[in-house]
């Protein structure tokens, strides 16, 4: 047998060792992962501890999973409130491009992130352990994903509550917009099928963010 067809059929036998579904959605490594939705939430609904907590929750989950070296932002919006300015959810996440777990690379860009073009969807939005979230369908559904944020990743303006006293509220009072992970169709799209602005919750507490399909979950992405 030559070399040439030995090397040949090597290649064939290593291939046949890989998943397909590893070719199919590309490979990676806890060290290539990007972006990611959080396995857990704060347990407190939508009280986060404010933007600096989210964050700290979105770097403590990735350091968990092996993901190191990297400054993670949450993806949320603050509103204008007690004389400090809005903040946007477009603006603290990096430049990209960002990737899931397993590789596959959901947006190359914060414009790309916020048109018809992203790849974010149930089966490319993973956690940081690289696992799909449950959603429509699914027992408990927990697609609604809190943002706080227009569909093109800017704060709302006016007094309306839209982030849960910017993520500081664990009750009945107040309301955050909520995207959709798994959602369907083209982005932006009619309400429901908005991957960042799709409804606001029924109050900010766990069992609110859970009658609508929640469990208090976010997106992180690494800002670096």
């Amino acid at each position: 047998m030559s070399r040439v067809k030995s090397f040949s059929l090597m290649g064939t036998g290593l291939l046949a060792l890989i998943p397909f579904g590893a070719l199919a959605q590309g490979t990676g490594t806890p060290a290539d992962t990007t972006f990611f939705v959080t396995s857990v939430g704060s347990g407190k609904g939508a009280d986060l501890g404010g933007l600096e907590g989210a964050d700290r929750h979105c770097q403590n989950l990735a350091e968990a999973a092996g993901i190191r070296g990297k400054a993670w932002r949450a993806y949320l919006s603050t509103q204008a409130s007690g004389g400090a300015t809005a903040i946007n959810a477009r603006d603290r996440i990096g430049r990209g491009p960002w990737q899931n777990a397993k590789g596959v690379v959901i947006a190359k860009d914060v414009a790309d992130l916020h048109s018809a073009n992203n790849n974010l969807n149930k089966q490319t939005a993973l956690t940081e352990k690289g696992e799909m979230v449950k959603g429509r369908g699914d027992t408990p559904n927990m697609h609604d994903m809190l943002t706080g944020s227009q569909p093109d990743g800017t704060a709302f303006p006016g007094a309306q509550d839209m982030t849960c006293g910017n993520w500081t509220k664990s009750g009945a009072d107040g309301s955050a917009m909520l995207g959709h992970h798994d959602r369907t169709g083209t982005d932006p799209g009619p309400p429901g099928q908005s991957w960042n602005s799709s409804h606001p919750s029924r109050g900010c507490s766990q069992d609110g963010l859970r009658s609508t399909g929640g469990a208090g979950l976010f997106y992180c992405f690494a800002a670096n």
